[in-house]
């Protein structure tokens, strides 16, 4: 209560406010009376599960709708309350929410085909609607975290799917740490002794460098309040993954990033200065993704540094960017990309497979390419020219003939790096051969490739 009313009260009227503060205690009733007397596996009340889902909304700048319908998510898929009844209680908003976090139900299909239509009820929901998404992730970071009591044939379905579908899905939002959270709880389940032992290494390695830290933490700040640039330092530790316990061997600097906060951009810019004057910066190592984000979300300086003995990777970022790198589309002020999500929802609709988790996957990080007139463009990595034509519209992509990358003439399947500048030259006439379809990556532009040929046949 106390994070909704920091975020959204003063923007509220008082009259508004006191609605929204009533509604969501009666959301806590109706859940609270839905669910009682019900237990999980585990033996713990089960209305333990939405009331976590709702604080991990609220901690991530969700809305009072959100929280709310994070709380009554599942009193429609298991309790005898209906849709019709929550959004005569609490609004349109909050059934919808409600409704993208129901599972789709229908006894005379198989469990596959339910799993995948409740992945499009999702995504259509979510076209209208992203917050739905965003409760998804919560639920299911809950869900793993208390994953214990299932079968072990269970728990790796589920941990499976989590990095299939939502994994990817929190990439393409922004939400890299929430997609770095969700696959660290799906590798600890599918591999546990592997995430055991990287923990324990991990503890290890925190101990031996607590004093050094603290000591270049201090050099740090002593520089800083000497500046009078106002910093906040943050230890991040790499989670758990595959390639984390393959790099172990490999020391702290490829598991720890220091993160530094500023207040503006500019003071990220002088922090970059000061910290290269303290700490020797290694050659080639620098990497600016502040004001165009790098291709898995983040926005920030990135360099590394030899600390005395320690090799060190350092992030610098505004405080409010450093929301942003956290919180993707929920963030305040973040300026998300809404067209190009909704071109993405609905290319994966329209799909050869009832849900194309490959191209979703292949979709989570991005660059950036150039038209010759300078408009930016946001397409998945390993994108190729013909992928560029489709984006643009679909009969450019057709009419496709060859590329101009960076002033070089290049042919249509070649792929393209962050920044690349593309123009797209075309024929008369639609040159669309079957190849085609192995140089394109994007859903988009193979479903239009596959429509045409079909067409011709």
């Amino acid at each position: 209560m106390e994070l909704l009313v920091t975020h959204y009260g003063g923007g509220m009227s008082e009259a508004e406010l006191d609605l929204s503060i009533d509604s969501l205690h009666r959301a806590l009733r109706v859940a609270g009376d839905s669910h009682f007397g019900v237990f999980r596996k585990s033996g713990e009340p089960y209305f333990f599960h939405p009331l976590r889902v709702a604080h991990l909304a609220a901690r991530h700048w969700m809305d009072f709708a959100s929280v709310m319908a994070a709380i009554l998510h599942d009193v429609v898929e298991d309790t005898p309350v209906t849709l019709g009844e929550i959004e005569a209680d609490f609004g349109p908003e909050v059934a919808l929410l409600v409704n993208g976090l129901t599972k789709a139900a229908d006894d005379n299909v198989s469990r596959e085909i339910l799993k995948a239509e409740t992945y499009r009820k999702q995504l259509l929901v979510a076209i209208e609607d992203v917050r739905v998404l965003c409760l998804k992730f919560w639920d299911r970071i809950d869900n793993l975290q208390t994953i214990g009591a299932l079968k072990p044939e269970k728990q790796s379905l589920i941990a499976e799917e989590t990095r299939s579908v939502y994994v990817p899905l929190a990439s393409h939002l922004g939400m890299g740490y929430v997609a770095s959270e969700l696959d660290a709880l799906s590798l600890k389940i599918l591999y546990p002794r592997r995430a055991t032992g990287y923990e324990q290494n991990l503890e290890e390695l925190r101990r031996h460098m607590e004093a050094p830290l603290r000591k270049i933490r201090a050099e740090i700040n002593k520089e800083f309040d000497h500046r009078k640039i106002p910093v906040l330092l943050r230890d991040r530790w790499r989670p758990f993954s595959i390639a984390a316990a393959k790099n172990m061997g490999r020391g702290f600097s490829t598991l720890y990033t220091l993160e530094l906060q500023v207040d503006r951009t500019m003071d990220a810019y002088l922090a970059l200065g000061l910290l290269h004057g303290l700490f020797h910066p290694i050659p080639g190592k620098l990497r600016d993704h502040l004001n165009v984000m790098s291709q898995f979300g983040y926005q920030a300086l990135k360099t590394t540094v030899q600390a005395g003995e320690h090799r060190m990777r350092v992030e610098i970022t505004t405080r409010k960017l450093a929301r942003f790198n956290e919180a993707g589309v929920l963030a305040p002020g973040f300026e998300f990309r809404r067209a190009n999500f909704e071109g993405l929802m609905r290319s994966l609709l329209e799909g050869e497979s009832a849900f194309d988790t490959q191209s979703l996957r292949l979709a989570s990080a991005s660059i950036q390419v150039y038209t010759p007139l300078g408009d930016t463009r946001t397409l998945p990595e390993g994108s190729s020219a013909l992928d560029l034509a489709f984006d643009i519209h679909e009969e450019l992509g057709l009419r496709a003939m060859r590329a101009r990358i960076n002033g070089q003439t290049r042919p249509l399947k070649s792929r393209l790096m962050d920044g690349d500048q593309v123009g797209i030259e075309q024929s008369e006439f639609p040159q669309v051969m079957p190849k085609w379809l192995e140089w394109a990556v994007t859903p988009r532009a193979r479903n239009a490739i596959r429509r045409y040929l079909r067409s011709r046949v």
